[in-house]
């Protein structure tokens, strides 16, 4: 929704703003947790309320006048959301009191013009209620007392919001009947509308709990697709295939802390969306951009850092590696980014099979290549090197045969993927990503006709597999049954499990025929009835 109001969230660390956000848009988009300061991005989301869609975006915790890298990048992103915004939503602690930094905060969101809205969060009953009024000092007119956790008092802050939004206009099927939209169905707004008329001020986004909407093993992706916890079973026909005719590319930044992935994603998307810093470990929540090129759409996901779990000590680095991993199963291509002066390591290698073993398709990126050249113009006086020289000091020599060659062999299951050496910092090699990302899309969505895999399969020789004899097959046909990833069955005459062998030496033979570039295939058997 580009042209939707925006109402942004903002407040000091740890008093409850992305509760707010989540309960607004319906699903746990954002970490929580007792840890202050655990956003620090912008987040967006779409959400409805009395036949309004708007957007929300959640900030991270506003220290004013604070001096530190982090909380100071955090205040520039809130800025913008400022700038951006249609109303600003100030939130605090009703069980604190009232501090210096939040009557600073309150002058400075004062002086930006805007509708400003103060919701007193953590006021749990009606008995409760009272703690509002110490914050009537901050010199806001308009306070609500709300529960972000519970949903309490959230529809009376939501229609003093909507009353500066412009009146809908009027959407009408072929029946005459109402549209609704952002994820409400019309029987959920009827269902609301008599539960309002008959005193009962539950707000419709209450309806959606997040428990009752995404239960814990689903994640839904902003446009509602259930993403499983888990890839598809294999002896499943059909895998749980994202539309063919999906208009938008969702492309997930993948890699291990500190690869550059934040400075991608700014790179790609022209903008500082992301914070960039060299900590380890600063983006926590996916951080999510639409950029059009070129007619196509694509919407690139910034992911956290995937670590090792003995690595990971904050709940905050926990439960971000988990958002890393269910973005992923919820996007299209992973974008695995490798830290070209550490080479490919174990963890580089874990983080690959996830992508490929959730279907996802996959591009390397090898970043901080700049760094690398760098050094090898340095050490151009050495003698020269041989090739099996240069193939075990790659990494000093600049040489990208070389390197490729040692990341192949690292990571043999991707085979397929497109390797890309690239600089994202200087932007180096970065203008070859989007047509490598159109291709695979393109080669994700592909489908061949039963006619052309039955004539392919007539001149595939499987005498050359290395398969025992017992757990040979004969092949009968075989037929595309599904794409993103390509799915294949093969009809056998006996019911047996593929030899791998044979599997990997029949996916070779499809991607030399057919392409699949940067995709894996699925290959599924059924015996003949």
């Amino acid at each position: 929704m580009p042209t939707a109001p925006l109402i942004a969230i903002v407040g000091r660390p740890n008093v409850g703003k992305s509760t707010l956000f989540n309960r607004l848009v319906g699903s746990r988009r954002a970490i929580v947790g007792d840890e202050p300061g655990i956003t620090r991005d912008r987040l967006y989301g779409d959400s409805h309320w009395r036949d309004h869609d708007f957007r929300i975006v959640d900030t991270g915790g506003i220290i004013p006048e604070e001096k530190d890298f982090i909380p100071a990048e955090i205040f520039r992103q809130a800025r913008v959301a400022f700038e951006e915004a249609t109303a600003i939503v100030m939130v605090v602690d009703g069980r604190s009191e009232l501090t210096a930094p939040d009557l600073e905060l309150a002058r400075l969101l004062q002086k930006t013009g805007k509708p400003l809205f103060l919701a007193v969060n953590k006021v749990d009953s009606i008995k409760q209620e009272s703690l509002a009024d110490d914050f009537h000092g901050l010199g806001i007119r308009e306070i609500f007392p709300i529960s972000a956790e519970h949903g309490r008092g959230i529809d009376d802050l939501l229609d003093a919001i909507i009353r500066l939004f412009p009146k809908p206009e009027e959407s009408n099927t072929d029946n005459g009947e109402r549209v609704q939209t952002a994820g409400i169905s019309k029987r959920k707004a009827r269902r609301h509308e008599e539960s309002a008329s008959s005193g009962d001020r539950s707000p419709m986004i209450h309806e959606r709990a997040q428990d009752e909407v995404f239960p814990k093993n689903e994640l839904r992706t902003t446009h509602g697709e259930i993403v499983a916890d888990q890839p598809p079973a294999t002896d499943d026909l059909l895998p749980t295939a994202e539309s063919e005719s999906s208009s938008e590319v969702r492309v997930a930044i993948i890699g291990h802390p500190n690869v550059g992935k934040s400075t991608l994603l700014n790179r790609l998307t022209g903008s500082d969306r992301a914070i960039v810093s060299p900590v380890p470990g600063t983006t926590r929540d996916a951080v999510d951009e639409i950029l059009e090129r070129g007619g196509k759409t694509f919407r690139f996901v910034d992911t956290a850092g995937i670590r090792r779990k003995g690595k990971t000590h904050l709940m905050a680095e926990k439960l971000s590696v988990v958002m890393a991993r269910k973005h992923l199963e919820a996007v299209d291509i992973a974008l695995l980014v490798i830290d070209s002066t550490e080479g490919v390591s174990a963890l580089d290698a874990a983080i690959a099979g996830y992508a490929h073993e959730s279907g996802r398709s996959v591009i390397i990126l090898v970043n901080k290549w700049d760094l690398v050249t760098a050094a090898a113009a340095n050490d151009s006086g050495d003698k020269p090197r041989t090739r099996a020289a240069r193939l075990q000091d790659s990494k000093k020599t600049g040489d990208r045969e070389a390197y490729e060659q040692r990341l192949r062999y690292a990571l043999k299951f991707l085979n397929y993927a497109p390797v890309l050496f690239i600089s994202a910092a200087k932007g180096k090699g970065t203008d070859k990503i989007f047509p490598v990302l159109e291709q695979v899309a393109a080669e994700r969505r592909k489908r061949i006709t039963t006619g052309e895999m039955n004539r392919f399969l007539k001149h595939v020789d499987f005498d050359r597999a290395s398969v025992p004899m017992k757990q040979r097959v004969r092949i009968l046909y075989l037929t595309q049954a599904g794409v993103a990833p390509p799915t294949f069955v093969l009809f056998t005459d006996r019911q047996v499990k593929l030899h791998f062998s044979y599997q990997r030496f029949l996916e070779n033979q499809i991607r030399h025929a057919f392409g699949f570039v940067g995709t894996p295939i699925w290959i599924k058997v059924r015996a003949r009835d």
